[in-house]
């Protein structure tokens, strides 16, 4: 896809963004904002609309994974699909369409209907945000894309400090439909601002067969599912978060926007450092990362008891939230040209354990184990997944070359240096299941 004249020829040439790119990225990060309140606040809101609903909770959960199937069916399919449509187009009709989802689920009247909502509400998700990324990095020099991109995904996070806890609040005080029609309407803000101040970019160029070419390699699977299995443990305790502090931890309901604070700067300030260290090394960082994940789930029913221990619990498990940004960049070094599909297969995989671990939490649940019991559950996710890093860890280590003999080391010594393509294909070569 290209960008328009005024889109290209405005780029920063100074260290402050001029106010045109400012507003830009803040229309960019709205979407991100009302996108990450209505993910992560309904699950804070589960036991309020599974009462409404006349549902248990466990069954609730199922609205939850109902959204992020719709994330993990929509992101991939509308990148391939939408790759001939202009950037602006497709971010106005996803977030429409987003819109109209949580005010269906505001509306819902009962269990059937709010799962076709949530469905419906999750369909736009990964695709806004690869669509998003790529509008921000168009606007900013090169060494400056990744900031940009950092700054509409803080939208994402800031969600979790601000929306999520005043969702909740404004879900007890009026009732949970009232949160969702928030995010409706947030997500109408969003349209108008990109209407307003979004670049006008020209119809895409981009092949969707290209696009799909990501599919084939092995390093693309491998490293969605790291983050599809290893993801689920977070969810898993994230979902039954606020039923846990009323059951087990006996807060009161009116504290639990405190918790879901906490967890949201965890996340926040996990995102701001954590990468730092991928920079360096980034296989090795998210190996850590889902290691020190299981250790925080594996603590999290021994903290339950304490509010003040299970607030740090709570905080160290949102900060393992910054894995999506590691896979993001892995994904980008294995995807080729297909980096639209690839951001958007990211979200894909993260929605993936969206669904996975709530509803493996809820099993745990329904069978008697207690609802600190999703602790566990999630540690041994976490783990499964650092296992299939250690797998993509293992495929990611350069080969040293097969030298026959003098001759051959020789003409390795005096040959140029491959191009940037020659590199790419001779990876394509080494994938195991490409």
């Amino acid at each position: 896809m290209t960008t328009s004249h005024s889109a290209t020829s405005r780029r920063p040439t100074s260290a402050s963004a001029p106010p045109r790119l400012a507003i830009v990225l803040l229309s960019l990060a709205m979407g991100g904002f009302a996108i990450g309140t209505t993910e992560f606040a309904s699950m804070s809101l589960l036991p309020f609309f599974a009462a409404d609903l006349g549902i248990d909770e466990p069954t609730a959960g199922h609205a939850i994974s109902a959204y992020a199937l719709g994330v993990v069916l929509g992101a991939p399919l509308i990148a391939v699909l939408g790759a001939r449509f202009a950037r602006r187009t497709q971010l106005l009709a996803l977030m429409s369409v987003f819109a109209l989802g949580n005010a269906l689920t505001a509306l819902a009247p009962g269990y059937g209907a709010m799962i076709a909502a949530r469905f419906l509400s999750g369909l736009p998700h990964g695709a806004y945000f690869g669509i998003a990324a790529l509008v921000a990095a168009s606007l900013v020099p090169q060494h400056r894309r990744s900031q940009a991109v950092g700054q509409v995904m803080l939208g994402l996070t800031s969600a979790t400090i601000i929306g999520v806890p005043l969702a909740n609040l404004i879900g007890q005080a009026v009732g949970w439909r009232a949160s969702f029609g928030l995010v409706s309407v947030l997500a109408l803000l969003t349209v108008l601002l990109c209407a307003l101040f979004a670049p006008r970019d020209q119809a895409g160029r981009s092949d969707p067969l290209r696009e799909l070419g990501a599919l084939r390699s092995g390093r693309v699977w491998i490293t969605l599912a790291i983050g599809a299995i290893g993801f689920g443990g977070m969810f898993a305790v994230y979902t039954y978060l606020a039923t846990t502090l009323i059951e087990v931890t006996k807060v009161s309901p009116a504290i639990i926007p405190f918790f879901l604070a906490v967890f949201g700067v965890g996340a926040t300030l996990g995102n701001l450092f954590v990468p730092r260290f991928a920079d360096r090394a980034l296989m090795p960082t998210a190996g850590v990362i889902l290691l020190f994940a299981a250790v925080a789930l594996l603590l999290f029913p021994l903290a339950a008891g304490n509010p003040w221990l299970l607030a740090a619990d709570i905080f160290a498990i949102g900060a393992s939230v910054s894995l999506g940004a590691i896979l993001q960049t892995r994904l980008m070094d294995v995807a080729g040209d297909a980096q639209a599909l690839a951001a958007a297969l990211n979200h894909s995989a993260f929605n993936t354990a969206n669904a996975l671990g709530p509803f493996l939490g809820g099993l745990a649940i329904r069978e008697g184990l207690g609802w600190t019991s999703t602790g566990p559950v999630g540690a041994a996710l976490a783990l499964l997944g650092f296992l299939i890093w250690i797998v993509a860890w293992r495929d990611s280590r350069p080969a040293a070359p097969v030298i026959a003999s003098p001759g051959d080391a020789a003409s390795l010594t005096n040959a140029p240096p491959l191009a940037p393509d020659h590199w790419r294909r001779a990876d394509s070569a080494r994938d195991p299941v490409a």
